[in-house]
C-alpha cells in the first residue's frame, strides 16, 4: 500500500518511509513514532490537535 494519509497505514505490520526515493525508516507505526524521526514529524503535522 502506498499512502499519503498516515491513518491508512496505522495497523500495517511493517511501514517503509521513503524520502527522495530512499528508505529512510522502517518499522511498525508505534516503533516509528518512538524514533521521533521523519515518520513522527509527518504524523504530528497531519494530526495536530489530535491524540496520538
Amino acid at each position: 500500500v502506498i499512502a499519503h494519509r498516515l491513518s491508512t497505514i496505522r495497523d500495517a505490520g511493517q511501514v517503509l518511509v521513503i524520502d527522495n526515493g530512499e528508505i529512510v525508516e522502517k518499522g511498525t507505526h508505534r516503533e516509528l513514532l518512538a524514533l521521533r524521526g521523519f515518520y513522527h514529524n509527518l504524523y504530528v503535522s497531519q494530526f495536530k490537535g489530535q491524540t496520538i
